[in-house]
């Protein structure tokens, strides 16, 4: 993969580099992640290893393939740029702190889709730029499914080899919403409560970052998690869900910011895209 020809590591908040760099890293990007995402289906179809972690999460001969293979090609766009990876060796905020731009990259997102077999995973590569998501990309291999974004240059969504179409959110309905949700058999006593409070209401299950994509091409009207996620969960989806006309926020309704802290760890968070509802009054109290 050939380097591109511009120093992204010194743009700045308001992305001000050219659209047509920003659409070729665009679209580099998505090569790679498919090129990973393929990489991840060819383990998927025969036998893998699966250790845990520290924090007991399952980790499988995937994960470190598409990681090893997504940090080789990310840094041949710019070696300079550093890549934060679910994967990676932990790196102290006392160096994270000093990156102005660097990739955030979830290898294979929904490690727990992958041991179901259900096809509900994905690769997520992120361009963070001053704490904010200003390119995003998620590909579902074995769905055959891409969503990617640039900051202003809207969100998109491309089946197989068909043209991508742009996608939006929609305009909630005044009758019935629609949440979208984890397939995980459990329901927290905080989830609930919001989905109580929701009213009447239909659900999609889905797996890893997906479900953030329901909502951003109008499936969706809404999606919660209110438990502990890492940044590398959320980075590519709030991109694509902010330029398709939604908001990934804290349960203040503050937009998502990255690297701000010496935790990786998401707060609470939803994913929204019509901010006509009155979300925050509709989520329980004593959250942070």
């Amino acid at each position: 993969m050939r380097p591109l020809p511009v120093q992204y590591w010194k743009c700045s908040a308001d992305m001000s580099l050219s659209p047509e760099l920003t659409e070729s890293l665009t679209q580099a990007v998505l090569e790679l992640a498919r090129e990973a995402g393929s990489r991840i289906a060819e383990v998927y179809a025969g036998d893998y290893e699966v250790t845990r972690k520290q924090d007991n999460s399952p980790l499988t001969t995937a994960d470190l393939v598409a990681h090893d293979l997504i940090v080789e090609g990310l840094s041949e766009f710019e070696p300079r740029l550093p890549v934060l990876s679910e994967e990676s060796e932990a790196v102290p905020y006392s160096t994270r702190h000093e990156w102005q731009a660097y990739w955030l990259v979830d290898p294979l997102d929904g490690t727990r889709e992958f041991l179901r077999r259900n096809g509900e995973f994905s690769v997520n590569i992120a361009l963070i730029v001053d704490s904010r998501p200003v390119l995003g990309v998620i590909v579902a291999p074995v769905l055959d499914v891409a969503y990617y974004a640039r900051r202003d240059g809207g969100a998109w969504k491309q089946v197989g080899s068909e043209e991508p179409v742009a996608i939006h959110v929609r305009n909630a309905p005044s009758d019935r919403l629609t949440v979208a949700r984890s397939r995980c058999p459990t329901t927290g006593p905080k989830l609930q409560e919001f989905l109580d409070h929701l009213g009447e209401h239909d659900e999609i299950p889905m797996g890893s970052a997906l479900k953030s994509c329901l909502v951003a091409e109008g499936a969706a009207d809404v999606y919660a998690r209110l438990g502990p996620t890492g940044e590398w969960d959320t980075a590519a989806a709030q991109c694509i869900v902010e330029e398709a006309g939604g908001h990934i926020t804290n349960v203040q309704l503050e937009d998502l910011r990255y690297n701000m802290r010496e935790s990786l760890i998401n707060p609470p968070f939803v994913v929204f895209g019509d901010d006509r509802v009155d979300w925050q009054g509709h989520l329980p109290a004593g959250l942070s």
